[in-house]
Protein backbone atom coordinates (compact mmCIF):
# COMPACT_ATOMS: atom_id res chain seq x y z
CA UNK A 1 0.00 0.00 0.00
CA UNK A 2 1.28 3.30 -0.85
CA UNK A 3 2.41 5.70 1.80
CA UNK A 4 0.64 8.95 2.66
CA UNK A 5 3.80 10.52 2.62
CA UNK A 6 4.86 9.45 -0.97
CA UNK A 7 3.13 12.41 -2.86
CA UNK A 8 4.37 14.50 -0.53
CA UNK A 9 8.28 12.97 -0.94
CA UNK A 10 7.36 13.20 -5.32
CA UNK A 11 6.44 16.76 -4.71
CA UNK A 12 9.20 17.54 -2.52
CA UNK A 13 11.69 16.13 -4.80
CA UNK A 14 10.58 17.83 -8.15
CA UNK A 15 10.38 20.92 -6.19
CA UNK A 16 13.97 20.26 -5.72
CA UNK A 17 14.50 19.55 -9.28
CA UNK A 18 13.07 22.89 -10.17
CA UNK A 19 15.03 25.01 -8.24
CA UNK A 20 18.06 23.23 -9.14
CA UNK A 21 17.00 24.05 -13.03
CA UNK A 22 16.11 27.42 -12.16
CA UNK A 23 19.05 28.33 -10.52
CA UNK A 24 21.03 27.81 -13.26
CA UNK A 25 18.02 29.68 -15.69
CA UNK A 26 19.04 32.85 -16.91
CA UNK A 27 15.65 35.08 -15.61
CA UNK A 28 12.85 34.97 -17.57
CA UNK A 29 12.34 37.75 -19.45
CA UNK A 30 9.49 40.52 -17.82
CA UNK A 31 6.09 39.80 -19.12
CA UNK A 32 4.39 41.66 -21.97
CA UNK A 33 2.08 44.30 -21.06
CA UNK A 34 -0.70 44.96 -23.23
CA UNK A 35 0.93 47.44 -25.52
CA UNK A 36 1.78 48.15 -29.15
CA UNK A 37 4.44 45.73 -29.11
CA UNK A 38 1.81 43.13 -28.06
CA UNK A 39 0.73 40.83 -31.36
CA UNK A 40 -3.20 39.62 -31.28
CA UNK A 41 -4.97 37.17 -33.17
CA UNK A 42 -8.70 37.55 -34.54
CA UNK A 43 -10.15 34.47 -35.47
CA UNK A 44 -13.13 34.77 -37.82
CA UNK A 45 -15.41 31.94 -36.75
CA UNK A 46 -18.22 32.86 -39.10
CA UNK A 47 -15.42 32.61 -41.74
CA UNK A 48 -13.81 29.40 -40.76
CA UNK A 49 -14.84 26.47 -43.08
CA UNK A 50 -12.68 23.94 -41.24
CA UNK A 51 -10.25 23.20 -44.16
CA UNK A 52 -7.48 22.63 -41.85
CA UNK A 53 -4.54 24.59 -43.56
CA UNK A 54 -3.82 26.15 -40.13
CA UNK A 55 -3.32 22.59 -38.51
CA UNK A 56 -1.51 21.75 -42.04
CA UNK A 57 1.10 24.24 -41.73
CA UNK A 58 1.20 24.25 -37.90
CA UNK A 59 2.50 20.92 -38.32
CA UNK A 60 4.74 21.63 -41.37
CA UNK A 61 6.56 23.62 -39.22
CA UNK A 62 6.73 21.88 -35.67
CA UNK A 63 6.44 18.46 -36.05
CA UNK A 64 9.81 17.64 -36.28
CA UNK A 65 10.80 19.67 -33.27
CA UNK A 66 9.65 17.44 -30.78
CA UNK A 67 11.67 14.51 -29.91
CA UNK A 68 10.53 10.81 -30.07
CA UNK A 69 11.40 9.29 -26.32
CA UNK A 70 13.91 7.03 -25.05
CA UNK A 71 13.11 3.41 -24.66
CA UNK A 72 11.97 2.18 -22.27
CA UNK A 73 10.61 5.56 -20.60
CA UNK A 74 11.43 5.56 -17.13
CA UNK A 75 8.20 5.02 -14.95
CA UNK A 76 8.48 7.95 -12.14
CA UNK A 77 7.51 7.04 -8.57
CA UNK A 78 5.37 6.16 -7.24
CA UNK A 79 4.10 3.53 -9.85
CA UNK A 80 0.99 5.53 -9.49
CA UNK A 81 1.96 8.30 -11.26
CA UNK A 82 1.21 7.89 -15.55
CA UNK A 83 3.26 7.83 -18.26
CA UNK A 84 2.18 10.21 -21.15
CA UNK A 85 3.20 9.10 -24.30
CA UNK A 86 2.03 10.12 -27.47
CA UNK A 87 4.88 9.10 -29.87
CA UNK A 88 2.99 6.44 -31.42
CA UNK A 89 0.06 8.56 -32.30
CA UNK A 90 1.66 11.31 -34.03
CA UNK A 91 -0.77 11.42 -36.86
CA UNK A 92 -3.36 12.68 -34.51
CA UNK A 93 -5.18 15.91 -35.31
CA UNK A 94 -8.59 15.77 -33.74
CA UNK A 95 -6.82 17.02 -30.57
CA UNK A 96 -4.37 18.92 -28.93
CA UNK A 97 -1.00 16.63 -28.33
CA UNK A 98 2.44 17.24 -27.78
CA UNK A 99 3.24 16.91 -31.38
CA UNK A 100 0.26 18.43 -32.66
CA UNK A 101 -0.21 22.27 -31.38
CA UNK A 102 -3.38 23.32 -33.21
CA UNK A 103 -6.43 21.59 -34.18
CA UNK A 104 -9.80 22.36 -35.54
CA UNK A 105 -12.63 22.21 -32.84
CA UNK A 106 -16.31 22.01 -34.17
CA UNK A 107 -20.04 20.68 -33.36
CA UNK A 108 -23.15 21.39 -35.25
CA UNK A 109 -25.40 24.11 -33.97
CA UNK A 110 -29.11 25.05 -35.50
CA UNK A 111 -29.93 28.41 -35.64
CA UNK A 112 -32.19 30.42 -36.79
CA UNK A 113 -34.44 27.58 -38.91
CA UNK A 114 -31.02 25.65 -39.75
CA UNK A 115 -28.37 23.52 -39.31
CA UNK A 116 -24.91 24.98 -39.37
CA UNK A 117 -21.71 23.39 -38.81
CA UNK A 118 -19.36 25.55 -36.29
CA UNK A 119 -15.68 25.25 -36.35
CA UNK A 120 -12.97 26.90 -34.20
CA UNK A 121 -9.12 26.49 -34.57
CA UNK A 122 -8.05 25.88 -31.52
CA UNK A 123 -4.63 25.82 -29.67
CA UNK A 124 -2.54 28.19 -27.13
CA UNK A 125 -4.94 31.57 -25.97
CA UNK A 126 -1.48 33.23 -25.81
CA UNK A 127 -2.86 35.22 -22.40
CA UNK A 128 -1.85 38.53 -21.56
CA UNK A 129 -0.89 37.69 -18.22
CA UNK A 130 -0.34 33.79 -18.45
CA UNK A 131 -0.39 31.91 -15.04
CA UNK A 132 1.89 29.06 -17.11
CA UNK A 133 4.63 31.55 -16.67
CA UNK A 134 3.92 32.52 -13.52
CA UNK A 135 4.10 29.62 -11.83
CA UNK A 136 6.34 27.46 -13.81
CA UNK A 137 8.52 26.58 -10.88
CA UNK A 138 11.90 25.84 -13.03
CA UNK A 139 11.27 29.49 -15.10
CA UNK A 140 11.04 26.97 -18.62
CA UNK A 141 7.55 29.05 -19.39
CA UNK A 142 8.91 32.19 -20.93
CA UNK A 143 7.06 35.31 -22.90
CA UNK A 144 8.43 37.77 -25.34
CA UNK A 145 7.59 41.23 -25.78
CA UNK A 146 5.51 40.61 -28.61
CA UNK A 147 3.28 38.40 -26.01
CA UNK A 148 4.53 35.73 -27.66
CA UNK A 149 4.33 32.61 -24.42
CA UNK A 150 6.79 29.68 -25.18
CA UNK A 151 8.67 26.85 -23.27
CA UNK A 152 12.32 26.84 -23.02
CA UNK A 153 13.05 23.19 -23.82
CA UNK A 154 16.21 24.03 -21.51
CA UNK A 155 14.50 24.07 -18.15
CA UNK A 156 11.49 22.40 -18.66
CA UNK A 157 11.18 19.12 -16.61
CA UNK A 158 7.72 18.32 -17.47
CA UNK A 159 6.30 18.64 -13.88
CA UNK A 160 3.14 19.63 -14.93
CA UNK A 161 1.86 22.55 -13.07
CA UNK A 162 1.41 24.47 -16.32
CA UNK A 163 -0.81 21.93 -17.33
CA UNK A 164 -3.06 22.05 -14.05
CA UNK A 165 -3.13 25.83 -13.96
CA UNK A 166 -3.99 26.50 -17.59
CA UNK A 167 -7.10 27.56 -17.04
CA UNK A 168 -7.95 25.41 -20.94
CA UNK A 169 -5.32 22.45 -20.01
CA UNK A 170 -3.80 23.76 -23.37
CA UNK A 171 -0.15 22.37 -23.10
CA UNK A 172 0.10 19.30 -23.19
CA UNK A 173 3.54 16.34 -21.95
CA UNK A 174 5.81 13.95 -23.57
CA UNK A 175 7.12 11.67 -21.42
CA UNK A 176 10.74 10.22 -22.34
CA UNK A 177 12.21 13.40 -23.59
CA UNK A 178 14.05 16.53 -21.90
CA UNK A 179 16.14 17.46 -19.51
CA UNK A 180 14.66 15.39 -16.50
CA UNK A 181 16.61 12.41 -18.36
CA UNK A 182 20.28 13.75 -17.25
CA UNK A 183 19.19 14.44 -13.37
CA UNK A 184 16.86 11.46 -11.56
CA UNK A 185 14.49 10.33 -13.94
CA UNK A 186 12.28 8.25 -11.97
CA UNK A 187 12.20 11.43 -9.32
CA UNK A 188 12.41 14.44 -10.98
CA UNK A 189 9.51 15.93 -13.73
CA UNK A 190 7.85 13.11 -16.03
CA UNK A 191 9.16 14.43 -19.71
CA UNK A 192 8.63 18.15 -21.24
CA UNK A 193 5.63 20.44 -22.30
CA UNK A 194 4.87 21.50 -25.42
CA UNK A 195 2.52 23.76 -26.88
CA UNK A 196 1.87 26.81 -29.87
CA UNK A 197 4.34 29.24 -29.02
CA UNK A 198 3.05 31.84 -31.45
CA UNK A 199 5.68 30.97 -34.05
CA UNK A 200 7.67 33.18 -32.27
CA UNK A 201 10.96 32.93 -34.37
CA UNK A 202 8.29 34.51 -37.10
CA UNK A 203 6.81 37.15 -35.00
CA UNK A 204 10.53 38.36 -34.68
CA UNK A 205 11.20 38.76 -38.19
CA UNK A 206 7.77 40.66 -37.95
CA UNK A 207 5.92 38.06 -39.84
CA UNK A 208 2.59 36.46 -38.70
CA UNK A 209 2.23 32.77 -37.11
CA UNK A 210 2.28 30.21 -39.99
CA UNK A 211 -1.47 29.13 -39.08
CA UNK A 212 -2.72 33.04 -40.10
CA UNK A 213 -0.71 33.13 -43.26
CA UNK A 214 -1.84 29.57 -44.62
CA UNK A 215 -5.78 30.17 -43.55
CA UNK A 216 -7.67 30.85 -47.79
CA UNK A 217 -10.41 31.90 -46.38
CA UNK A 218 -8.67 35.20 -43.99
CA UNK A 219 -10.67 33.56 -41.33
CA UNK A 220 -7.57 34.87 -39.15
CA UNK A 221 -6.58 38.73 -38.97
CA UNK A 222 -3.10 39.47 -37.00
CA UNK A 223 -1.35 42.76 -35.53
CA UNK A 224 -0.67 44.87 -33.55
CA UNK A 225 -3.42 43.98 -30.19
CA UNK A 226 -5.27 47.66 -29.78
CA UNK A 227 -6.12 47.41 -33.65
CA UNK A 228 -7.28 43.60 -33.44
CA UNK A 229 -9.75 44.77 -30.64
CA UNK A 230 -11.05 47.06 -32.95
CA UNK A 231 -11.25 45.21 -35.59
CA UNK A 232 -12.94 41.96 -33.15
CA UNK A 233 -15.20 44.91 -31.53
CA UNK A 234 -16.27 46.15 -35.60
CA UNK A 235 -16.87 42.37 -36.86
CA UNK A 236 -18.82 42.06 -33.54
CA UNK A 237 -20.95 44.88 -33.79
CA UNK A 238 -21.93 44.40 -37.61
CA UNK A 239 -23.32 40.88 -36.78
CA UNK A 240 -24.65 41.63 -33.35
CA UNK A 241 -22.13 38.83 -32.53
CA UNK A 242 -20.20 37.59 -29.85
CA UNK A 243 -16.08 37.79 -29.01
CA UNK A 244 -14.56 35.22 -26.65
CA UNK A 245 -11.27 36.30 -24.81
CA UNK A 246 -11.70 39.81 -24.43
CA UNK A 247 -11.79 39.50 -20.96
CA UNK A 248 -11.68 35.85 -19.83
CA UNK A 249 -8.41 34.92 -17.48
CA UNK A 250 -7.45 38.68 -17.74
CA UNK A 251 -7.95 38.75 -21.51
CA UNK A 252 -5.81 37.01 -24.32
CA UNK A 253 -4.11 37.33 -27.44
CA UNK A 254 -6.37 35.12 -29.20
CA UNK A 255 -9.63 36.39 -29.76
CA UNK A 256 -12.70 34.70 -31.26
CA UNK A 257 -15.32 36.57 -32.91
CA UNK A 258 -19.05 34.92 -34.18
CA UNK A 259 -22.62 35.69 -34.79
CA UNK A 260 -22.98 32.86 -32.82
CA UNK A 261 -22.94 33.25 -28.79
CA UNK A 262 -20.21 31.29 -27.45
CA UNK A 263 -22.39 30.56 -24.37
CA UNK A 264 -24.24 28.36 -27.02
CA UNK A 265 -21.78 26.73 -28.90
CA UNK A 266 -20.29 25.86 -25.28
CA UNK A 267 -23.26 24.16 -24.96
CA UNK A 268 -23.36 22.38 -27.80
CA UNK A 269 -19.53 21.22 -28.23
CA UNK A 270 -20.25 19.97 -24.39
CA UNK A 271 -23.70 17.98 -25.67
CA UNK A 272 -21.53 16.45 -28.65
CA UNK A 273 -18.71 15.20 -26.52
CA UNK A 274 -16.11 18.02 -28.29
CA UNK A 275 -14.54 19.00 -24.60
CA UNK A 276 -12.14 16.66 -22.76
CA UNK A 277 -8.27 15.96 -22.84
CA UNK A 278 -6.86 17.89 -25.73
CA UNK A 279 -10.12 19.27 -26.24
CA UNK A 280 -10.76 22.53 -24.41
CA UNK A 281 -13.44 23.74 -22.82
CA UNK A 282 -14.96 27.96 -24.07
CA UNK A 283 -15.85 28.30 -20.34
CA UNK A 284 -12.93 27.87 -18.01
CA UNK A 285 -12.71 27.27 -14.13
CA UNK A 286 -11.64 29.26 -12.12
CA UNK A 287 -8.52 28.27 -9.86
CA UNK A 288 -10.22 25.94 -7.60
CA UNK A 289 -8.66 25.31 -3.96
CA UNK A 290 -7.35 21.98 -4.52
CA UNK A 291 -5.08 24.09 -7.21
CA UNK A 292 -4.29 26.11 -4.41
CA UNK A 293 -3.11 23.69 -2.05
CA UNK A 294 -0.82 22.08 -4.34
CA UNK A 295 0.50 25.06 -4.94
CA UNK A 296 1.33 25.69 -1.56
CA UNK A 297 2.49 22.41 -1.12
CA UNK A 298 5.57 23.09 -3.91
CA UNK A 299 6.18 26.37 -2.15
CA UNK A 300 6.93 24.80 0.77
CA UNK A 301 8.24 21.65 -0.26
CA UNK A 302 10.84 23.22 -2.62
CA UNK A 303 13.27 25.19 -0.89
CA UNK A 304 14.05 22.33 1.57
CA UNK A 305 15.87 20.80 -0.87
CA UNK A 306 16.69 23.00 -3.70
CA UNK A 307 20.49 23.27 -2.61
CA UNK A 308 20.99 19.39 -2.71
CA UNK A 309 19.57 19.09 -6.47
CA UNK A 310 21.93 21.20 -7.33
CA UNK A 311 24.35 19.72 -5.81
CA UNK A 312 23.52 16.36 -7.74
CA UNK A 313 23.29 17.96 -11.04
CA UNK A 314 26.57 20.05 -10.50
CA UNK A 315 27.97 15.99 -9.44
CA UNK A 316 26.51 14.58 -12.14
CA UNK A 317 28.42 16.84 -14.88
CA UNK A 318 31.33 16.67 -13.37
CA UNK A 319 31.38 12.72 -13.43
CA UNK A 320 30.31 12.94 -17.01
CA UNK A 321 33.17 15.02 -17.21
CA UNK A 322 35.95 12.33 -16.00
CA UNK A 323 34.31 9.37 -18.31
CA UNK A 324 36.84 9.00 -20.97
Amino acid sequence: MESPFQPLRRRFLQGAAALAVGALAPPAPARAAAGPATMTTVIDVDACNGCGACVSACRARNLARVPLPVHPIPQPYPPSVRIQDWSDRRDVTDCLTPYNWLYIQSCTIRTGGATRRVFLPRRCMQCVNPPCVNLCPAGAARQRATGAVYVDENFCIGDGRCIRFCPWMIPRRQSGVGIYLDLAPRYLGNGQVFRCDYCQDLLAEGLPPACVSACPRKAQHFGPRAEMFALAERLAAERNGDIYGRTINGGTNTLYVSELTFRDIEVELLRQDQIGVGRPSLRPPGATMAKENDLLGWVLAAPLAGAGLACLRLWRDRQKGRRP
